[in-house]
């Protein structure tokens, strides 16, 4: 009998290898069960559809391998760790920033960000300090998770063509000045 994660990662191959022949808003349940060489019935086990498919493997694939460097506070590192990742495998996610809708790239980018800050920020800060700011972790692990979404997001569709770490020093750049700054620095 085959593990959990096993059938996750045989039903996720699958999914790639369809990503590259049909666009991944036209694949069907069956035909990545049929690659995986499960059973329907198989996959509903594991996942509600094709896109908490997509979503548990950018989890795997992209942010899983970051977490243990955001608990020790390495927010760069962290950034050029998803770039790496997602160059890793630069024509899949090239596919997949295309969806569009209720279940695009950046949305589900978005959410995983927001959770992983969230619980990050949740952990370096104080709630009662923040909210003599008017901020809450909330507020605040939404703002990055959008820019961060942002950014990751017009990597992959400049075709990622700068390094990881040119990015993960732009990402920074842009969140560590003000907009006054950034402008009187263009002059």
């Amino acid at each position: 009998m085959q593990s959990k994660t096993n059938v996750n990662e045989m039903l996720a191959d699958s999914f790639k290898v369809l990503a590259f022949k049909i666009p991944i808003d036209k694949i069907t349940i069956k035909e990545i069960t049929d690659g995986a060489g499960v059973i329907r019935p198989t996959f509903y086990n594991h996942f509600r559809d094709k896109y908490e498919l997509l979503e548990w493997m950018i989890y795997k694939d992209i942010l899983e391998p970051v977490i243990p460097l955001m608990q020790k506070g390495q927010i760069k590192k962290s950034m050029i760790q998803i770039f790496d990742n997602l160059l890793k495998d630069k024509k899949f996610y090239k596919k997949v920033v295309r969806l569009e809708g209720q279940h695009s790239c950046e949305k589900i980018a978005r959410q995983f960000i927001k959770d992983l800050l969230y619980t990050f920020i949740n952990e370096q800060t104080s709630e009662m300090k923040l909210a003599k700011r008017g901020l809450t972790t909330s507020l605040m692990a939404e703002y990055y998770a959008q820019s961060m979404a942002f950014v990751v997001i017009q990597w992959i569709k400049m075709d990622m063509s700068i390094t990881p770490e040119q990015m993960a020093d732009l990402f920074e750049y842009i969140t560590t000045h003000s907009m006054d700054e950034v402008i009187v620095e263009m002059k």
